[in-house]
């Protein structure tokens, strides 16, 4: 009874393989309609099939912080926000190993402007300008102008003047004038048309934490070590001015360069750090066609740097100048030195200057997502013109359909109607790699490299070899002398086992080198691991329900010469048959 049982359950799995295929066909139909809806119709290519930039980033330890993963992780985040902010769209950010961020960045973004804004540690601090001067060196120090006193003049050179000036407007818009070099050395600083906010005014903190603010406005003396580093500075060379904001504390008075390594730099002597980055709220650029300004920077701050803005420009406007001044110092690169005449309540301010459009996006994207935790530098930086990574993803795509087609023939030659039922299963799993790829590129933001093509390539052979266990263990039936359903009913336990074993060894190695490996190798044991899944979902639930129903054609339980599982090609024995004992003498009579 238990036997006939068992039978009847066989028979019923055998008898109902249409919901599989349903199952699978369902799916399909899901994730075809997912990637209409999702309207990524093609998988996201990687800056290799693409064409863009990839820069390496090394981390570097200081005495503030050091490089772990909680600040490696930071960083990462940061240098993402600043290259979406360039407006960069699919841009891939991730740490490789302890020390090193790798950014990806797609075709259409300018190399050396993106490896600026992903390396530039950007410590931002606002400082008082204590004195200023011509960017080449001086024979002779600065004297420092103590507050309401007339402007310096530096020995050696003029020293260019500005001057604010109130406008008709409530907040007030200060005026520059330009200097002798022909260029406004210091840009206005002025408050947005906002009405003004009422908020309470606090002094900066006087802790020598490298977390707050420490300046106070009014303490204009410059130490002698520091009056003679100013003369001997010279800002139009390159390395120097890259030199002055490396090791700085916001302590600390410090040199500063506006247009470092260019004829009209301008060098600076910076008081201490006033208010730091981190208190920017938010910050955007725009165009000024009301004040006639052109490109502007527009910044607000949180409510401590507000009250601490208020408090400064306030201190500020009673200086004589240049010590009215206000310079943004981005590691020791004067980026804006806007003058102010007054008071700027209500936390925001606006920048203006000689801008451009990409030079005030540039500017507001540094503010906006402040400072990194560490420092980084440069070790590699590859471009990768879109024209290579179009003929990468060609060759890529014909090494890949000269391996079907191999494949393909080997199928026709040897297994012959067989072969009918590979084909159909690869073209499944092609179907079901392609979508669920197109989606992974919306949802986890997946690229497809060439590495990941090879796992897709690989991939093919794999799938291949689940049918042709499944295939050999019919025949090795068959050869017994049974008839094709019992021999796919029977044939199928076997093969399964022996599936499952491959795709596990197979999974596993994906599993492993997508862990210990970084980069576009992931790619690689990514999609080696997403198709080896694949591979067990679709012999379950498409090659053997179909192999099923095609074991009912007469074609295939025939062994048609054409339909590979010929009798006579195969050896098979004599057909297996249920043998009847006659009933003897003594049982009739019993």
């Amino acid at each position: 009874m238990a036997a006939a049982k068992k039978g009847r359950r066989s028979s019923g799995n055998q008898g109902y393989p249409g919901r599989a295929l349903a199952v699978i066909l369902i799916a399909l139909v899901a994730l075809t309609g997912g990637i209409f809806l999702a309207d990524q119709k093609t998988p996201r290519l990687g800056i290799d099939l693409a064409g863009g930039v990839s820069i390496t980033l090394e981390a570097k330890a200081d005495q503030a912080n050091a490089v772990n993963k909680t600040n490696m992780n930071i960083a990462k985040d940061i240098i993402s926000q600043r290259v979406n902010g360039m407006g960069v769209s699919e841009a891939e950010t991730q740490v490789q190993g302890s020390r090193d961020i790798i950014v990806n960045i797609p075709k259409g973004v300018n190399a050396d402007e993106a490896e600026k804004q992903v390396g530039t540690t950007a410590l931002l601090y606002f400082r008082q300008v204590l004195a200023v001067d011509n960017g080449v060196p001086t024979p002779a120090t600065p004297t420092p102008t103590p507050s309401g006193s007339a402007t310096p003049t530096p020995s050696g050179s003029a020293t260019p003047k500005s001057s604010a000036t109130p406008s008709s407007k409530a907040s007030g818009t200060p005026s520059t004038t330009p200097s002798k070099q022909g260029r406004a050395v210091t840009d206005a600083l002025k408050g947005t048309d906002k009405a003004p906010t009422p908020s309470p005014t606090a002094t900066p903190s006087s802790s020598s934490s490298s977390s707050t603010a420490t300046g106070k406005v009014g303490d204009t003396s410059i130490p002698a070590d520091l009056q003679a580093a100013f003369a001997k500075l010279d800002c139009s060379d390159t390395k120097q001015a890259q030199a002055v904001g490396s090791n700085t504390k916001p302590t600390d008075k410090v040199l500063g360069c506006e247009n470092p390594g260019k004829k009209d730099s301008i060098k600076y002597v910076l008081g201490p750090a006033l208010i730091l980055g981190k208190n920017v709220n938010g910050a955007n650029a725009a165009f000024d066609n009301q004040q006639g300004n052109g490109w502007v920077v527009n910044l607000s701050f949180d409510s401590k740097g507000a009250s601490q803005f208020t408090k400064v420009t306030g201190d500020l406007a009673k200086a004589t100048s240049p010590n009215n001044q206000f310079a943004i110092d981005l590691d020791g690169t004067v980026v804006s030195a806007p003058s102010v005449s007054y008071a700027l309540t209500g936390g925001s301010a606006q920048i203006s200057g000689s801008f451009t459009q990409n030079s005030a996006e540039n500017l507001a994207n540094t503010l906006k997502y402040g400072s990194l935790p560490l420092s980084f530098q440069t070790l590699d930086k590859t471009t990768v013109s879109a024209s290579l990574g179009g003929e990468q993803l060609r060759g890529g795509l014909i090494a890949g359909a000269v391996g079907l087609a191999l494949v393909v023939v080997y199928l026709l030659a040897y297994y012959r109607g067989l072969s009918f039922v590979a084909v159909l299963s690869l073209a499944v799993s092609a179907a079901l790699t392609y979508t669920i790829m197109c989606l992974l590129g919306t949802a986890i933001g997946f690229a497809l490299n060439l590495p990941a093509v090879c796992g897709a390539i690989v991939a093919i052979g794999i799938t291949a070899d689940s049918f042709i266990v499944f295939f050999e263990r019919i025949r090795d039936e068959l050869r017994e002398g049974r008839s094709l359903q019992p021999a796919v009913a029977r044939g199928w336990p076997r093969a399964r086992r022996t599936i499952l074993v491959s795709d596990f060894v197979s999974f596993l190695a994906a599993a492993v080198l997508y862990v210990v490996t970084v980069g576009k190798v992931q790619g690689f044991a990514f999609t080696l691991g997403l198709t080896t899944l694949l591979d067990v979902a679709v012999v379950f639930l498409f090659t053997k329900p179909l192999m099923t129903i095609l074991a009912r054609r007469p074609f295939y339980a025939k062994g048609h010469k054409w339909s590979g599982l010929n009798p006579e090609s195969l050896g098979t024995k004599a057909p297996l048959r249920s043998v009847r004992r006659p009933i003897s003498n003594e049982t009739k009579e019993a």
